[in-house]
């Protein structure tokens, strides 16, 4: 019989060879899953919205990996189709997608109106969806794939203020239980990480607000907020060989907020 140590090596975290699209990869979060994915020596596909995407290929290059950027509207069948012929003209097969760019708007539940829940959804749902669908298509030709989402406390909890993007943070849950359940007999794992309070650009005004930040603080048992290298371990691990059987998990990077 085999040594349970000879089964594993340290290597079963690397991604040299492998191919990931990053939806939402040249800024915040979604920068930091993309860089960390090319530490580990994955080459890059990184959908954006906008044109901001210097300081981001500087740090994917650095590590000595490749990176195609496109400007695409994920809310739209042809911007999908874009990202995803563009991985396969200039790689050939896509191993990894995080479905990581998504949209939040605030205001009270009775004022919400219907073309802001609209376009939450688009993006944050029906977005994660069809593109999951389509390189799941791919993946089940190659024999393998990773499909990672990005969930939410609020794939757990209530929230206010943004009962859309509640909504669709627990349908991206859903979504990655769903996908599990008919994929992972393919060997396709789909799994998703649900961020806690992060240090990032958006979180800025709130960690400003003393009262605020002291109540967000105060409930997580880690006392403090998560820096966005405490996400990139997680999404190295989803994405490789190493987590060949976790399927349909949310996986939650909070400092213990859930559990308080």
């Amino acid at each position: 019989m085999e040594n349970i140590l000879d089964q594993f090596s340290m290597d079963f975290f690397r991604l040299d060879g492998k191919v990931a699209i990053v939806t939402g990869g040249n800024t915040g979060l979604g920068q930091g899953y993309a860089v960390a994915l090319a530490k580990a020596g994955a080459d890059l596909v990184i959908s954006t919205h906008g044109d901001n995407w210097d300081d981001t290929r500087e740090l994917i290059e650095k590590q000595g990996r490749k990176v195609i950027f496109v400007k695409a509207n994920l809310t739209q069948k042809e911007g999908r189709q874009d990202v995803i012929n563009s991985a396969m003209k200039s790689y050939g097969k896509v191993d990894i997608l995080v479905n990581n760019a998504g949209t939040i708007r605030r205001t009270p539940l009775l004022d919400y109106k219907e073309e802001d829940w609209n376009a939450v959804m688009d993006i944050n749902l029906n977005a994660v969806y069809f593109l999951s669908q389509e390189v799941a298509k791919i993946m089940v030709k190659q024999g393998s794939g990773k499909i990672i989402n990005i969930a939410s406390m609020l794939s757990f909890q209530g929230g206010k203020f943004v009962p859309p993007y509640t909504a669709s943070k627990h349908g991206v849950a859903g979504i990655t239980k769903a996908f599990a359940n008919e994929l992972a007999s393919k060997n396709i794992q789909i799994n998703a990480i649900a961020p806690g309070y992060i240090k990032t650009a958006n979180t800025e005004p709130i960690r400003a607000d003393k009262e605020r930040n002291a109540e967000i603080q105060g409930r997580i048992p880690a006392d403090r907020w998560a820096e966005p290298s405490d996400l990139m371990g997680a999404v190295v691990f989803l994405a490789s060989r190493a987590s060949d059987y976790v399927n349909g998990h949310i996986l939650a990077v909070d400092g213990g907020w859930l559990v308080r």
